[in-house]
Order: C-alpha cells, then sequence, then structure tokens
C-alpha cells in the first residue's frame, strides 16, 4: 500500500481525499490544513495537522494549493528526497523545491466543494524527474482513475490553455445567456436542453463539424438582427468576436 500525504484544504484537496479514501491501493497518512476544521468532516482528526514540522514520513506527497502558493510550501517541507507533486494544470515541474524528488498529479477537471464528482472518469496528467517515481505516482493515479496519462511541461500548459477555452470561456457564454434571457423574462430553463445536446455531440463529432449557427451559415440578416437587438456592448463586442473567429474557420477549410 502507497501511503500518501496531502497538503492543502480548497477544492482539489477535498475531492482527492474523497477519492483516496475509496482506494484499497492508498493509504491517506495525513492532511495538512491551516485550519484543521475545514477537513474534519472528510478524515479523522488525529490525521490532520496544521504545522509542518509534524508531517509524517509517506511515500508521496501531494501539494494541492493555488498556483501562487506552491513553491513557498514546497520550500517549507521539512523533509529531503521524498516524492513531493503539485495539482497544478498550469505550474511547471520547476516550481518545486529542488531539495525533494519532484512531480506533476494535475486532475484536469472543474472542482466545486459541494458537488459530487466521479474520480474514476476524470483525466490525470501525471509528469516526473525519473521512470521509477513516475512509476509510483501511475500506480496512484490509476487506484482512483481510469483515465492516466503521461504529460509534460509544456503539454500540460497547452491542456490548460485549452481547458480554459472549453471550461471558464464557456461558463462565462452561459452566464451571458441568463443574463439576456433575464433582461427579457425568459426562463434560462429553456436553453439547458441545447446546452446539454452541443456539450453531448462532441462525444461522436470533431467540434468543426458539430459547429451550427448563423455565424457558420453567413447569416448577414441574423447576425446584424442579432447585435441590433443586444444593448450591452460588452455582449456586442464578444457576438461580434466569435461569430468573426467561426468565419474565419470556415474560410480556412
Amino acid at each position: 500500500m502507497i501511503r500518501i500525504t496531502i497538503i492543502g484544504s480548497g477544492n482539489v484537496a477535498q475531492h482527492l481525499i474523497k477519492a483516496f479514501t475509496k482506494s484499497e491501493l492508498v493509504e491517506i497518512v495525513q492532511v495538512y490544513s491551516r485550519k484543521k476544521e475545514t477537513l474534519s468532516s472528510l478524515i479523522e482528526f488525529d490525521k490532520i495537522t496544521s504545522d509542518f514540522e509534524e508531517l509524517l514520513e509517506s511515500d508521496l506527497y501531494i501539494i494541492a494549493v493555488s498556483d501562487k502558493a506552491i513553491a513557498d510550501v514546497s520550500k517549507q517541507l521539512p523533509f529531503q528526497n521524498r516524492i513531493v507533486v503539485h495539482t497544478s494544470g498550469a505550474a511547471s515541474l520547476d516550481v518545486l523545491d529542488a531539495k525533494n524528488r519532484k512531480g506533476v498529479f494535475y486532475p484536469l477537471q472543474t472542482f466545486s466543494k459541494n458537488k459530487e464528482i466521479d474520480f474514476s472518469i476524470i483525466p490525470l496528467c501525471l509528469e516526473a524527474e525519473n521512470t521509477f517515481d513516475f512509476r509510483v505516482l501511475e500506480t496512484v493515479a490509476k487506484s482512483i482513475s481510469n483515465a492516466v496519462f503521461a504529460i509534460n511541461s509544456d503539454q500540460r500548459k497547452a491542456l490548460h490553455v485549452a481547458a480554459v477555452f472549453v471550461n471558464n470561456f464557456t461558463n462565462h457564454l452561459y452566464q451571458i445567456g441568463q443574463e439576456i434571457c433575464t433582461e427579457h423574462k425568459v426562463p434560462f430553463e429553456i436553453l439547458k436542453p441545447l446546452i446539454q445536446e452541443t456539450a453531448e455531440k462532441i462525444n461522436t463529432l470533431n467540434p468543426v463539424d458539430a459547429q451550427t449557427g448563423p455565424a457558420k451559415r453567413n447569416d448577414s440578416v441574423t447576425i446584424e438582427s442579432h447585435l441590433a437587438y443586444l444593448n450591452n456592448e460588452n455582449q456586442k463586442n464578444i457576438y461580434k468576436l466569435l461569430t468573426q473567429s467561426i468565419q474565419d474557420d470556415r474560410q480556412a477549410l
């Protein structure tokens, strides 16, 4: 059994705790949190510490904190030559302190504390400095997920940028859609089947082939009508930018 310590108490840390608690190949030795009570509902209280000097020996230490805190946390670890990884999609391997063996354990998913998630389908992107450490990470990853990938720092950054487009930006467009509906007293729920169908299409179609709408058809009458209807200048600018992007792609094909 592989013994692990999780450092952090945010969304990623909490979901990892839940996932590893169910694994038969991994034992959570300890969890670090500045406020012990934050994690008291997820793991035995005596396994939680708020003091780096109290960290017990483990086979793997997973730093699940904000990107800006990774370097500082890794410097504070009171040991050397152990496997220490972070969970960031954007931070490089080199952000970790060199006194320990470095790696990355990046779950590519959006996490919310109160939203349960099936970890078995979450892609886990792994990176390590040597084969032995990678095998440890791979064993740990496969104990909770069926989608495990070897991804280097540059590839991970590409994935993270792509994820911002397909997740964060898309969700912001949902917000704009909801604002337009609210402004005109239309239930946003009417759009939800369309949102669902759009997301499900990419399971069987390439996104380029799944594209529909007035920009794809070069329907200038509808496009101008939409722009005239919108009252918000920010919404108009986004509409114009995305319309132009779709049309540019159409012309490139």
